[in-house]
């Protein structure tokens, strides 16, 4: 990632200006070679840099007419931008979140695209990890992206990094920030999306749900907890509803007793036939 961000900065100083992304625009519609690509990340990426509103840049981003599929140059180039930036603007979420606004095409790429940054955030330094937390916290925030991106996340030792633990913790941190623990609690509760937020939350293994709670408590988030918390505490009381049940000590009598009484018919048995000789 850091790589691209160079090789963005080395393409930029190369272009005189945005005439030069016309040319490449008509290269874009009419034929996509590996240049052309280039030419429009490379228009995409002055636009945004030189856009000093949300609504200015959207609309010069729309102006591009982009064809289908293409999406995908504006979501990452809107991330490459926001990584590369010192500190988080909310410029880059606001954008994003207009984008998710415009059309369900852009909304779905951004979902795919948090799955993808969040797979390889241990790539990321961890001032661009960061801030793509920071943005991601904002389309979700402000319902732009579908809450069920969460089904990604699974706070677990074994699935989780100390990238990805510090990229959940700037993320909720953010929302939470936002919303307020209450409202975040609240939505985190919603039974209709339990499925999707299963992973934040696991209640699996023992292990699992105090790795979880232990994590969310030292972020600062400890009242995200108390289902956990309830699930942990009566474990031994669902393990002993679900334990097999166990022969009681009457039924071993009555055992005894059919085979005491099998053995009297025997015995009866035999001794009718002795009489009978």
């Amino acid at each position: 990632d850091d790589d691209d961000d160079d090789d963005d900065d080395d393409e930029a100083e190369g272009v005189g200006g945005r005439g030069g992304g016309g040319a490449a625009q008509t290269q874009v519609i009419t034929d996509m070679t590996e240049q052309d690509l280039v030419n429009l990340r490379r228009t995409i990426y002055l636009t945004i840099m030189s856009s000093a509103a949300v609504d200015e840049c959207a609309h010069k981003l729309m102006k591009l007419k982009m064809r289908p599929g293409q999406e995908i140059e504006v979501c990452t180039m809107t991330i490459e931008c926001c990584a590369q930036e010192k500190t988080y603007l909310r410029f880059y979420g606001s954008l994003g979140e207009r984008f998710c606004c415009i059309s369900a095409a852009y909304q779905a790429v951004f979902d795919e695209t948090f799955a993808k940054q969040y797979s390889m955030i241990h790539r990321l330094e961890t001032n661009k990890l960061r801030n793509v937390a920071k943005f991601f916290a904002h389309l979700i925030h402000s319902d732009a992206l579908p809450w069920g991106v969460m089904e990604y996340v699974v706070i677990t030792e074994e699935e989780t990094t100390s990238s990805s633990r510090i990229f959940i913790k700037v993320l909720f941190q953010e929302i939470a920030e936002y919303m307020g623990l209450k409202l975040l609690k609240e939505r985190l509760s919603e039974p209709h999306m339990q499925a999707s937020f299963a992973g934040l939350f696991p209640l699996d293994m023992p292990k699992n749900t105090r790795f979880a709670i232990n994590f969310w408590t030292a972020i600062g988030l400890g009242g995200l907890t108390d289902q956990m918390r309830d699930h942990l505490k009566n474990a031994p009381k669902r393990m002993l509803a679900q334990a097999p049940v166990v022969p009681a000590a009457p039924a071993q009598t009555a055992d005894v007793s059919d085979s005491d009484s099998d053995s009297s018919s025997s015995d009866d048995s035999d001794s009718s036939s002795d009489s009978g000789s």
